[in-house]
């Protein structure tokens, strides 16, 4: 595949390198093209030295080629990041004074914009409207990830992951797919929830919420419009929004909100919370009659949100409700034989039973899982295997799902 890197002039310059790489070991042929100012960032050294070929912004370079068209003409794939304000205006208004917007105007070839910008330039309604206008005309401009910026500031604007910026052109790479989550409005949660104890201390689990986030970035990938509700501090995936949470009582607050089409519970939800919470710090005892002394934690029962859900839902088939059961086998039965019976008991539409302990799956950037389908005796075991293929094979198996619906 002959794909066109546009790199514009911002600081997320330098992240197209990575993208670079992998585009390249992806087994395709890439040609940098930088703008002059991401020339100010990155040097044409970097590029020629990553890519293998040489490196211009000029059209006057190479004249007898005619590089301003015959790139465009070449490309598969033109993939601009960091697509700055000022080259998605240009893009837009169709101005072509350098090298890359020529190459734009005269692709023929899917055109994937990846945006890198402050929040107030991303959210101003110049660039809003030249984003929309690109968008009509069927360049595929990647939502924004949200995070920091240039300076102290956080929010939307930060360039997505070159991982996720690889895998959506990957893609539109691939073409159309039946398996398409457009006009979906997919909810999940993610991470460990915090129940605390005093202003200082919390009951807690390992989660990392890799796993939710994948399953979020894998949804939006597949066109859906994605809610993730979260207490994790991971980058947000492009093109999701999150809703960050603490507590199981938030979370459930959040989740029982929003009207969707599909939930997963990928969230490790305290069983239990503290049944009071101290205004200020428990502090150890000093009695020399009984150093070994320590307060007495009670505790309550935290809601059931998956159970909550399968409740109010009844005899309907929306949403489509996903739960995730961490578990280690004991003496009791193995990890199969508690994963049915929790899928029996939740009555969800599908479970994935995590293989949790001593190195497995939480922080971990694979897993081993199984997913049971409600009425169903088949199990399909997937892992070890990264997050994001585990992802992939839980959408496959929601889809029929919610074609349903």
């Amino acid at each position: 595949m002959r794909i066109v890197l546009g790199v514009s002039g911002g600081i997320a310059a330098y992240k197209a390198a990575s993208l670079l790489r992998r585009l390249s070991e992806s087994g395709n042929d890439v040609t940098v093209v930088p703008t002059a100012a991401a020339l100010q960032f990155v040097g044409a050294p970097t590029w020629a030295a990553l890519s293998g070929k040489p490196v211009s912004d000029q059209v006057w370079t190479d004249v007898h080629e005619v590089p301003h068209v015959r790139i465009g003409h070449e490309a598969d794939l033109v993939v601009v990041a960091p697509a700055t304000a000022d080259l998605l205006a240009k893009a837009a208004h169709g101005l072509a004074d350098d090298l890359l917007t020529n190459t734009l105007l005269t692709a023929r070839c899917p055109v994937v914009m990846a945006p890198a910008m402050h929040t107030e330039m991303w959210e101003h309604p110049a660039t809003v409207a030249n984003v929309a206008t690109l968008r009509q005309r069927g360049v595929h401009v990647m939502e924004t990830a949200s995070g920091r910026l240039t300076g102290a500031d956080s929010g939307p604007g930060r360039l997505p992951e070159p991982e996720d910026i690889a895998a959506y052109c990957e893609q539109i790479m691939g073409g159309p797919s039946d398996d398409s989550l457009t006009g979906v409005h997919v909810v999940v949660t993610a991470g460990g929830t915090r129940e605390p104890l005093d202003p200082v201390r919390f009951l807690g689990n390992r989660s990392s919420g890799k796993q939710g986030y994948a399953v979020a970035e894998v949804a939006a990938r597949r066109g859906a419009k994605v809610t993730l509700i979260s207490s994790s501090t991971l980058p947000a995936p492009a093109g999701v929004e999150v809703v960050p949470v603490e507590t199981a009582l938030e979370l459930r607050e959040q989740v029982l909100a929003i009207d969707a089409d599909v939930v997963v519970m990928a969230a490790a939800v305290a069983d239990f919370r503290p049944a009071a919470v101290s205004d200020t710090k428990i502090k150890k005892t000093h009695d020399p009659a009984d150093p070994d002394a320590a307060p007495s934690v009670a505790l309550v029962r935290n809601p059931d949100i998956l159970a909550e859900l399968v409740q109010r839902r009844g005899e309907a088939t929306r949403p489509v409700l996903v739960g995730f059961a961490a578990e280690t086998g004991d003496a009791d039965g193995d990890v199969l034989t508690h994963a049915r019976a929790k899928l029996e008991r939740k009555g969800c539409d599908l479970l994935v039973a995590n293989e949790v302990g001593d190195g497995l799956t939480f922080g971990q950037d694979e897993s081993t899982v199984h997913l049971l389908r409600r009425g169903e005796a088949q199990v399909t075991t997937i892992g070890p295997a990264p997050k994001t293929v585990v992802a992939t094979a839980l959408w496959d198996a929601v889809i029929p799902l919610v074609k349903t619906l």
